[in-house]
């Protein structure tokens, strides 16, 4: 059985000033992404890695959930970034085997999109929401359209 938690990265800054890629995370957004790291570690929801998109509001949200569960520091893919619902089912399919329990710290609309596809369910993911999703699959590789169940969702805005 394998499980994958969504993540989608905490609030960042609007302002000008910077690019989109790196767009650096509000101090709201910073509160919010140890909140959560920290409901889910009271859950007992603790993946064995992250990975997340290499752009700035990710890496720090990963940064902070890894630090929060005490975790190795995530691993980057370029592919997340701007990903749309086949490239995230690429990621997904290429994730290490060795693990059962994968995060994954990512973007809307691609993040909203593959968790409808894996699922069938439809939930907007406010920034830092967070959604478990189980797999009776042995590997990353078989997963395909609604394989997944949710099986927690939880955000800051509740």
């Amino acid at each position: 059985m394998k499980k994958l938690l969504l993540i989608r990265h905490a609030k960042a800054t609007h302002e000008s000033g910077y690019v989109d890629f790196e767009r650096p995370l509000k101090q709201a957004g910073k509160e919010d992404a140890v909140l959560m790291a920290s409901i889910l570690k009271g859950q007992s929801i603790i993946p064995q890695i992250i990975v997340t998109s290499p752009a700035l509001r990710t890496q720090t949200t990963a940064d902070i959930f890894t630090a929060q569960m005490q975790l190795p520091n995530a691993g980057t893919d370029k592919r997340i970034y701007e990903a749309n619902e086949y490239t995230w089912v690429k990621v997904i399919n290429g994730l290490p085997n060795e693990y059962d329990f994968i995060a994954v710290v990512g973007h809307n609309p691609g993040i909203s999109q593959v968790l409808y596809y894996l699922t069938g369910q439809y939930r907007d993911l406010p920034t830092c929401a967070v959604a478990l999703i189980t797999f009776d699959n042995d590997t990353w590789e078989s997963i395909s359209g609604e394989d997944g169940h949710l099986t927690f969702f939880d955000s800051p805005k509740g």
